[in-house]
């Protein structure tokens, strides 16, 4: 059996961004997942039945950890000898790609998903903007997850349209559809997780899932709900994810809204959001870049029209008027509008609710991305032989 090697730099992309696949992948190829913080890839490496490889990654711009990590998976892959390598996240990306070319791994494939460097400038951005063609350079094929994020890398020169190609209708790994059903969860089910979180039943509920940070649009979400509840009581935002003061952390003033607004709710990270989005009525997810959002293809799946931003991936998965309102970004005032709006609209909510769920089972149920996938690993093996 062919090895398959899929790298990200921590670990929570394998589990949440890639969830179930590399199991998938199994019945296929000798999996092999490479990740950082060996516990919690041990832990993800037994759940899904794959073999592991501990690997020292970081987020963050770290030169001489990242040439220390692409010796360390230079000699693995040269004595694993993988027929594919296959990367998610940048970091995993150049590190990654950079070693499987020294390595000769014949199918270097790379994913992406995101790019930071679309909100960075001058000197950073360059350093980015080479990072990239390098990643680029090193890979046979890259894939990005939207139409968004391919014309941005032609636009950009990062490579050739020849080594770019989409995944199915894109989305790096897809929906479970069944799993995200809203007939899981009763009306019992609903008010009882309300009235634990001290949530009014009747108030019209607006969630946000992710991490807390400048580059989700939190600041902006806080001063618009803040400013349309101070006149209108009767709407509630819930906040499910982490807060990440070191990378990316939000206004003072946004925090101490959150701390102490009434109508403002935090459960932190979980691991299981459905029960969140049974109770919530919207998606409110103004990101400032994406590259194909889990969270916004959760959300449909749960019958909740959702408002989100302009951008990557959120513009091809919300079709504006249809399961959701789409606003530009970095822009409060236009948040503020549609929040007003669909909170007090009936039948515009009830219009976009009702599209919401079968506009994500029609084009993003997991199995077609990955089946999709397989068939592109099968095609690129066949034309080794």
């Amino acid at each position: 059996m062919k090895k398959l090697v899929r790298i990200t730099t921590v670990p929570i992309s394998l589990e949440k961004l890639l969830e179930g696949q590399l199991g998938f992948m199994k019945a296929y190829f000798e999996v092999v997942a490479i990740s950082a913080v060996k516990e919690k890839l041990e832990a993800y490496g037994k759940k899904e039945g794959v073999r592991v490889f501990p690997l020292e990654l970081t987020r963050k711009i770290t030169p001489i950890k990242d040439i220390a990590a692409v010796f360390k998976l230079y000699r693995f892959l040269k004595k694993e000898k993988p027929s594919i390598v296959h990367t998610h996240t940048p970091k995993a990306g150049i590190v990654g790609m950079t070693a499987a070319w020294f390595a000769g791994v014949p199918n270097r494939l790379h994913t992406v998903a995101g790019m930071p460097l679309m909100e960075a400038s001058g000197f950073k951005r360059k350093v980015l903007n080479f990072v990239e063609k390098l990643t680029y350079r090193f890979a046979t094929e890259v894939y990005p997850n939207s139409k968004g994020l391919y014309d941005f890398i032609i636009a950009e020169n990062f490579t050739k349209a020849s080594k770019l190609s989409i995944i199915g209708n894109g989305s790096s790994n897809g929906i479970d559809t069944k799993y995200f059903d809203p007939v899981s969860y009763s009306e019992n089910d609903k008010i009882s997780l309300r009235d634990k979180l001290k949530i009014p039943q009747g108030h019209f509920l607006y969630i946000f899932v992710g991490r807390l940070v400048k580059d989700k649009g939190i600041n902006e979400l806080i001063t618009a709900f803040s400013k349309l509840s101070d006149s209108n009581n009767a709407i509630s935002l819930l906040l499910v994810g982490p807060f990440e003061n070191d990378l990316d952390p939000l206004l003072p003033e946004s925090l101490s809204t959150i701390e102490k607004h009434p109508n403002i709710y935090t459960v932190g990270y979980q691991s299981d959001v459905r029960p969140y989005f049974s109770i919530a009525d919207a998606l409110v997810f103004p990101s400032y870049r994406e590259g194909f959002p889990n969270v916004v293809m959760q959300a449909g799946a749960m019958g909740l029209p959702s408002i989100v931003t302009d951008i990557n991936g959120c513009n091809e998965i919300i079709a504006h008027g249809k399961n959701g309102l789409i606003i530009p970004s970095k822009d409060t005032q236009a948040l503020y509008n549609s929040i007003k709006q669909l909170s007090t609209k009936p039948s515009l909510f009830a219009n976009l609710k009702a599209n919401s769920r079968e506009m994500i089972t029609s084009r993003y149920e997991r199995q077609q991305v990955w089946d999709a996938l397989l068939f592109k690993y099968q095609r690129l093996l066949g034309k080794d032989k």
